[in-house]
């Protein structure tokens, strides 16, 4: 055997010994509320994740427009293992006159941002 037929082996071999975390689900938006406030906007969003401890957990959710740019950013700073699904709310978004249409999108602490956004109608 060459080298790298030992190497290949050897890995396919310690691939089962791989910690749970590096095949983890996706968080996973399961609501969004918009509502106006004053001039800016309020969103609630539930997000729903398999969150173990500090090692693994639903870290964030942005708000993006039609172009992918980031309109807004809510940091979750701790785990949520009790506490499944889970809704977190940020005020004092902008958003561009005439949005009648954003996307929101989760991600966690091992996977980055993932998944699916979520197109969110904007009330008028």
């Amino acid at each position: 055997m060459t080298r790298f037929t030992l190497t290949f082996c050897a890995a396919l071999m310690a691939a089962p010994l791989l910690p749970a975390t590096a095949y983890a689900d996706d968080p996973e938006i399961t609501d969004v509320h918009v509502e106006k406030d004053g001039m800016t906007w309020r969103f609630h969003v539930t997000i729903l994740h398999p969150d173990t401890g500090w090692d693994h957990y639903a870290d964030g959710w942005e708000v993006l427009d039609a172009d992918g740019h980031v309109l807004a950013l809510r940091k979750l700073h701790h785990p949520h293992v009790n506490e499944q699904p889970f809704t977190r709310s940020m005020g004092n978004v902008m958003l561009p006159d005439g949005t009648r249409e954003v996307y929101v999108r989760a991600r966690c602490s091992v996977e980055d941002w993932t998944g699916e956004s979520t197109a969110v109608r904007v009330p008028y």
